[in-house]
């Protein structure tokens, strides 16, 4: 799956680094016991000759698959043997049987990520999809907004609101469960409060724990990182120095569309982004609190025709939850 490339391979050399550390502390251990019990070190070199000794058992007997079986089985018993005696020498001189062993974080891959049939290991899904939370530009809205928190109790109050809330998460619910690289976009239009950022989160979350690479960003954030590039300077906060990953990343979300300057370099360099993701098939997904004509207004046709002819159009109906909330909130304050 195309994780974020930067997060992978820093995440490979670490799994490298901790399996090279297992090994180098089971070799000290080794020396460690080596040292304090020489009887040990007779068992280590008789158990590095097994392996030896049953590579040469095969090769003797050749097509006598009896007397190979036989062999390799006298030779796996002389084994547990020298592994058994040790033990109980570790045991004796106050040390754990199995202190000279090899101790992986992570059993299963051995600390190298994959498993014996190439899959990749959990352990390292998990931090990739942890990894990916921190580059997503989402923090700790990830682990604060999903689907299963978003309530649609606000709207209860408005039926046709409400109807059409549900509809909105059913269907983003449906498009994050089966994201793909050729995915429709997604233009989330509706007044503040109503939950865009919310259910951004959710679909990102969806998104990044299936293995795909999500980068979150204002559209204030966005076009600040572009004109920091252009210009070497810039008019709002960019967390994102590497601009070509606005047009690369497997799911780029845009939040709050219309809140930014708009200038000739700004509209530019929006169509540009827009219009390359488009060209590469790379879905995208733009919430702003402008309707249909005021973005008309604000933008060039040839943004305003690709957002309402290539993207799949999401209303959001209803009153501002934030706002009932806070009303709520006060409400129960009260004496």
């Amino acid at each position: 799956m195309p994780y974020n490339p930067q997060n992978y391979r820093r995440i490979r050399q670490e799994y490298e680094t901790k399996y090279l550390r297992a090994r180098d502390d089971a070799e000290r251990r080794r020396r460690e016991v080596e040292l304090l019990i020489p009887e040990v070190r007779d068992i280590h070199r008789a158990l590095s000759g097994v392996g030896l000794e049953i590579m040469k058992a095969s090769l003797e007997h050749g097509d006598n698959e009896q007397a190979r079986q036989a062999a390799i089985a006298a030779l796996r018993q002389k084994n547990e043997s020298l592994l058994q005696k040790r033990g109980q020498l570790l045991i004796a001189a106050g040390f754990p049987a199995d202190y000279t062993e090899l101790r992986y974080e992570c059993p299963k891959c051995s600390d190298t990520g994959f498993l014996d049939d190439s899959s990749m290991c959990e352990c390292m899904r998990r931090k990739l999809r942890l990894a990916g939370y921190e580059t997503s530009g989402l923090g700790n809205l990830l682990r604060e907004q999903s689907f299963d928190n978003y309530s649609l109790d606000y709207f209860k109050n408005d039926e046709k609101a409400l109807r059409v809330m549900r509809t909105v998460v059913q269907t983003l619910r449906t498009w994050a469960d089966n994201f793909s690289p050729g995915s429709d976009n997604l233009l989330l239009v509706g007044g503040t409060g109503l939950g865009k950022t919310h259910l951004s989160t959710a679909v990102a979350k969806t998104v990044l724990d299936a293995g795909h690479d999500v980068l979150y960003t204002t559209a204030v954030g966005m076009l600040a990182a572009f004109e920091a590039e252009r210009f070497g300077n810039a008019s709002g906060p960019s967390d994102e120095s590497d601009v070509n990953r606005y047009y690369n990343v497997d799911l780029l979300i845009i939040d709050d569309l219309g809140t930014e300057v708009s200038n000739q370099f700004t509209v530019s360099t929006l169509y540009n982004v827009i219009n390359t993701r488009l060209n590469l098939r790379r879905p995208t997904i733009i919430s702003t609190n402008l309707m249909q004509e005021e973005l008309r207004r604000r933008y060039w046709d040839r943004i305003t025709s690709r957002l309402f002819g290539e993207y799949q159009v999401l209303l959001f109906l209803g009153t501002d939850v934030r706002r009932k909330k806070s009303m709520t909130a006060n409400d129960k304050s009260m004496p």
